[in-house]
C-alpha cells in the first residue's frame, strides 16, 4: 500500500502551565533537527505573536500559529498536513498549560493526533513529578504522550528522583531527559511576553549551547511519524483587493503580524510594500495602509524624531484614503504616547487622544467583531486583544468587540474618516469581506 505523503515525525510541546519552559525547549529541538540537515516545520499555539520569532529562529522557516478558534479545525488540520508533505520533522509549542483554554492546546494535539511532551520545570519537586505526569496523562486518556522533559534538574541525584516518581506513575510515564539548570538558556522576557528574537543578540549562541545538550539524549533521534491525512480544501478568497496596494509597517516597534494575514491579503489580490517607521521611511506609494501592532511604547523617543513617516501618514489620512491600525499601530496614530517610565513621545497625531502605558495587563482574551460594512454585512472577525496601555480617543465609536467568555464589555473601534483603529488583533481570514472594506477594496 502507498504511503500518505502528509505523513511525517512529530512532536507537541506542552507543559502544565507557563514558565516551564516550552518555547527554549521547542527552539532548542528546532535547531538540534536543523543542525542534523532536517527541513523543520514549527508552529505555535495560539495567537501569539513573539514565540513565532524565536522558533523561525530557530528553524530557518517562518513559524504559523495554529489557533482553532481564530482560524478553525480545517484552516489548522490543512497548515500541518501541507506542511509535513515537504517537512522531515514538525514541531508544535503549546500554549499556557496543556488543559488551559477553551480551546486548549490538548484540544488540538488531539485533533492532529501527534504526541505530547510535558515539560516540567523540576526546580524545587522530586518524586511528585510522577503524580504531576499521572495527572495530565489521565486527565484526558485519548491524547497520546512521548513523555516527559524534565526542565531546571539540579543533580544526577534529582534526576533519579524524578525517574522513579515518572516509574510509578500509573501508567508510568519516560522521562525523555532531564536539563540541569543553566540560567543562560532562559529567554528574556518584558511586559508583552518575550524580548522579540531580532533584539536578543545571542540568541542563536544560545540555542546552539541548549541543542548541543539535546544531542546526547533520546530526542535527538525522530519519532516515529504522524499521518495528518488529506488536506481540507483550502477556504475561497474573493479578490476584492485586486490591483491595489497595501502599505504595512513592519519592524522592531510594529512587528505582531500574522503570516496568515498577510497570505490573506495577496489572496485577495493586494501587492505589498513594508515600511519602517523606526527607519523613518517614506509612506509607500499605496491605495491603503495596514499599521499593526508591536512595541511602539519601547521606541518612543525614536518614533518621535522621525518626520518622514509621520507627515506621509498624516497626507495619506487626510486624503480620505483607508488606513486600519492595529493595537500599537492604533497608539501610534495619537497625539502622544507615555511608557512605563513616564516619558512622553510624540506621535502622529492623526487620531486626538493619548494612551499610557500601565503597571498591569488592561486587556486580554478572544473577542468577535461584526462592524457590518458596505460588502461586509454579516460578517464576524474573530480577534484577540493584549495590551498593558489605557488609551483615550477622540474619534467616533464605530463598534465595539464582543468577549468569547464574559460580558464585560468589549474593546471600542474608532473611526474617522477613513482611519480605523482598535486595540484589536484580526485574523483576517475570518472575515476577508470585512478586511478588504477596512483597507477600502472592492466591498466599500
Amino acid at each position: 500500500m502507498q504511503q500518505s505523503p502528509y505523513r511525517c515525525p512529530a512532536l507537541f510541546i506542552s507543559a502544565p502551565g507557563s514558565g516551564h519552559g516550552k518555547t527554549t525547549i521547542t527552539a532548542a529541538l528546532a535547531r538540534l533537527y536543523r543542525r542534523d540537515g532536517k527541513k523543520i516545520r514549527v508552529f505555535k499555539t495560539g495567537p501569539d505573536f513573539l514565540d513565532p520569532m524565536v522558533l523561525e529562529q530557530a528553524s530557518g522557516h517562518p513559524v504559523h500559529n495554529l489557533d482553532l478558534w481564530l482560524g478553525g479545525e480545517d484552516h489548522c488540520r490543512r497548515q500541518v498536513a501541507l506542511a509535513a508533505a515537504e517537512a522531515d520533522m514538525i514541531l508544535v509549542e503549546g500554549v499556557m498549560g496543556l488543559y488551559d483554554g477553551e480551546p486548549s492546546s490538548a484540544d488540538l494535539a488531539h485533533l492532529l493526533g501527534i504526541p505530547v511532551i510535558a515539560v516540567i520545570n523540576a526546580r524545587g519537586m522530586a518524586q511528585t513529578a510522577g503524580a504531576l505526569a499521572q495527572g495530565l496523562v489521565s486527565y484526558r486518556p485519548e491524547l497520546r504522550f512521548a513523555g516527559v522533559l524534565a526542565n531546571g534538574v539540579a543533580s544526577p541525584r534529582h534526576a533519579q528522583m524524578l525517574r522513579q516518581g515518572l516509574q510509578n506513575a500509573r501508567p508510568a510515564v519516560p522521562l525523555l531527559t532531564g536539563l540541569q539548570r543553566d540560567m543562560q538558556f532562559s529567554l528574556p522576557e518584558r511586559h508583552l511576553g518575550l524580548v522579540a528574537a531580532p533584539e536578543i543578540a545571542d540568541l542563536d549562541a544560545r540555542l546552539d549551547a541548549l541543542a548541543d545538550r539535546m544531542a546526547s539524549t533520546s530526542l535527538a533521534n525522530l519519532p516515529a511519524p504522524v499521518d495528518f491525512g488529506t488536506p481540507p480544501p483550502d477556504k475561497a478568497l474573493p479578490p476584492l483587493l485586486q490591483g491595489r496596494t497595501i502599505a504595512v509597517a513592519r519592524d522592531a516597534a510594529f512587528s505582531f503580524i500574522y503570516g496568515a494575514n498577510l497570505a490573506v491579503l495577496e489572496g485577495m489580490g493586494a501587492s505589498l510594500a513594508f515600511f519602517s517607521p523606526l527607519a523613518d521611511d517614506p509612506l509607500p506609494a499605496c491605495d491603503a495602509v495596514w499599521l499593526p501592532g508591536g512595541y511602539p511604547e519601547l521606541h518612543l523617543a525614536t518614533l518621535q524624531a522621525g518626520s518622514v513617516t509621520k507627515a506621509g501618514l498624516r497626507a495619506h489620512a487626510q486624503a480620505g484614503r483607508a488606513l486600519y491600525a492595529e493595537c500599537g499601530g492604533m497608539l501610534y496614530l495619537l497625539d502622544t504616547v507615555i511608557g512605563q517610565d513616564g516619558a512622553a513621545g510624540a506621535m502622529c497625531g492623526i487620531l486626538p487622544g493619548q494612551a499610557t502605558v500601565q503597571p498591569r495587563l488592561q486587556g486580554l482574551g478572544y473577542q468577535t467583531l461584526s462592524l457590518n460594512l458596505p460588502g461586509a454585512v454579516g460578517e464576524h472577525m474573530r480577534c484577540h486583544t493584549f495590551h498593558y496601555s489605557r488609551a483615550v480617543v477622540g474619534a467616533q465609536f464605530l463598534a465595539r468587540g464582543e468577549r468569547l467568555f464574559d460580558s464585560s464589555e468589549g474593546e471600542v473601534v474608532y473611526r474617522r474618516g477613513q482611519v480605523t483603529a482598535s486595540y484589536l488583533h484580526g485574523y483576517f481570514r475570518s472575515a476577508p469581506r470585512t478586511v478588504a472594506a477596512l483597507l477600502g477594496g472592492a466591498a466599500a
